[in-house]
């Protein structure tokens, strides 16, 4: 069975605001409580994906430290204009 939308965004949601480092916790659960009820699909699928990466990388990533990858890039960054503008 497929899990309902509303399930699906709960589980997102609480994913990106239980992350293994404070900074990614607020970064991340900013974001999903912002943006995540106005994600279709394919954008839920992305984000979903970001969130079995690594902590540190995705840090690295949002910060600017490290270039992100390809497959990761534009979403990481939304969530870095994001974080910025709060």
């Amino acid at each position: 069975m497929a899990e309902a939308h509303a399930d699906r965004l709960k589980r997102l949601h609480m994913r990106a605001m239980r992350r293994g480092i404070k900074e990614m916790d607020l970064i991340l659960g900013a974001y999903a409580a912002d943006r995540l009820a106005a994600m279709d699909a394919p954008a839920l699928d992305r984000f979903d994906a970001l969130l079995h990466e690594n902590d540190q990388d995705l840090y690295a990533w949002v910060t600017g430290q490290v270039p992100a990858p390809a497959a990761h890039a534009p979403l990481i960054a939304e969530i870095a204009r994001h974080a910025g503008a709060r």
